[in-house]
């Protein structure tokens, strides 16, 4: 790999402009300021409860994400066109969406194989010809970018069906402001902390009728879920109820809730459950967490639902590649914001380059999250190597490849000092009447010394972003 972009040195190790001011505060700190202020930080954010659970973890183990206060500093000027290709990126994908359960415009005119679509398993036929309130499908996007070469921007991944760390955002911000008043004395950042007044707006318009206020309420699978503190989190912030799928229930093709004042009509579901244990009559019959006869609600559009059923397939990895294509076939623009370069294992000659470069590859499964089912070549050893070899020559469809890009690095407060760590950044994308985004997002970075890996899953932490408006 090449050496990795810093965000807060040049290449002469002179300290960008950005974050000249933050560099000065910090020159001023007295020798265990910093490392008392993550401590405090530490017990205020497991009293208030913003934990999560390791997937796997047999003690049921509750954390807190590392934070970090050194905060990724991004220029409006840089930020702006940023936003733009996000806001692009999202409105294609929306259209794709509603193509492909449509008129299928874009299989017919051969720019994506069909089995692509009819073979993968987000797809969902009970979906055809279903209109959807404005056509909007995913609501809520979380956009993974990363940083590479002298800096420029790529897409890594698009997460369409319950895309999660908006509530980190929000609360790294609270804690900065609480720990260092002064920095936001001394620099113009953009807020963020409006973002739940912006989703309950955007979440509202998921519905066919305009004629009363609706009614919203945010779907969970319980308090075991690994992310269930943002969503009692943003169900609070909203001023809705969080409900679990007993508490719902369908009669005459709409949904209610069970209330001590009586059944009440349910307008829209911000769920937080994936497709198949969202109705065990259509859907998957083993189901406890959904609520039985939903879907036939939904396609009636008695009903609205946030992310819509059957988004999934367009935040697959096997369909990652075709973005691009997208936004020229449905918008007649260039793309703004750029892929990185993916080999699609399914194809002869993508799995024998992939296999004849395992060692320099990123290999992850098509399906996969949270960091698990992937391959680093370049960190792995070779034993590792040769045993995932097996598995992909076995089962190709399941796998994508991607060069090993040097994410980005942001200066970090470690066991050891300051030292620089990978990041990323995963902003959201609100789409109602009209797609909104606040200027700033999630920044995960990777914690441990050379790692590549920032899911808080596999030991990664996060930081605040700010977006500097002057």
């Amino acid at each position: 790999m090449t050496t990795p972009f810093d965000e807060m040195y040049d290449e002469h190790g002179h300290v960008r402009p950005h974050y000249k001011e933050f560099d000065n505060w910090l020159s001023r700190q007295v020798d265990g300021h910093i490392a008392h202020k993550r401590a405090e930080a530490e017990l205020i954010f497991r009293r208030i409860g913003i934990t999560f659970a390791v997937d796997g973890d047999e003690k049921g183990t509750e954390r807190t994400i590392p934070f970090d206060q050194v905060p990724r500093i991004i220029p409006v000027k840089e930020w702006s066109v940023l936003e733009v290709g996000l806001k692009q990126r999202v409105k294609a994908l929306n259209m794709f969406l509603h193509d492909i359960y449509h008129e299928e415009k874009i299989l017919k005119a051969g720019l994506i194989p069909k089995e692509h679509i009819y073979n993968n398993s987000q797809y969902r036929p009970e979906m055809r010809f279903v209109d959807v309130p404005r056509n909007i499908y995913a609501h809520i996007a979380g956009i993974d970018i990363i940083r590479a070469g002298q800096g420029e921007y790529y897409v890594l991944e698009d997460n369409l069906r319950v895309p999660s760390g908006v509530s980190y955002m929000v609360e790294n911000r609270k804690m900065m402001m609480r720990l260092f008043p002064e920095l936001f004395e001394r620099h113009r950042i953009a807020p963020v902390e409006h973002y739940p007044d912006l989703l309950l707006e955007c979440l509202k318009t998921a519905i066919h009728s305009n004629s009363r206020k609706p009614n919203v309420v945010v779907l969970t699978p319980g308090m075991f879920n690994a992310a269930y503190f943002e969503h009692s989190y943003l169900a609070q912030q909203m001023g809705v109820e969080l409900v679990e799928g007993k508490d719902l229930f369908v009669k005459n093709e709409q949904v209610f809730m069970r209330t001590t004042q009586g059944p009440q009509l349910v307008d829209v579901i911000y769920r937080r459950i994936d497709d198949d244990y969202l109705d065990p009559l259509s859907l998957r019959v083993d189901s406890t967490l959904g609520i039985p006869g939903i879907l036939n609600a939904y396609r009636a559009g008695n009903v609205g639902i946030a992310n819509a059923i059957g988004t999934g397939i367009a935040d697959d990895k096997s369909i990652y590649p075709y973005v691009p294509k997208m936004i020229e076939f449905y918008l007649s623009e260039k793309p703004i914001l750029q892929n990185v370069p993916t080999y699609q294992c399914r194809i002869k000659e993508d799995l024998q380059f992939t296999l004849a470069h395992l060692k320099d590859l990123v290999v992850k499964e098509t399906h996969g999250a949270g960091g698990y089912g992937m391959l680093i070549g370049p960190l792995a050893t070779n034993a590792e190597i040769e045993n995932f070899r097996k598995y992909l020559i076995d089962h190709p469809n399941k796998y994508i490849a991607q060069p090993t890009l040097a994410l980005s690095t942001c200066p970090t407060f470690v066991e050891s000092g300051v030292a620089p760590r990978h990041i990323d950044l995963r902003p959201l994308v609100l789409s109602g009447k009209q797609i909104k985004m606040v200027q700033g997002g999630l920044t995960r970075v990777a914690l441990k010394e050379g790692s590549l890996v920032v899911n808080s899953s596999q030991g990664g932490g996060t930081k605040d972003t700010w977006v500097l408006e002057s």
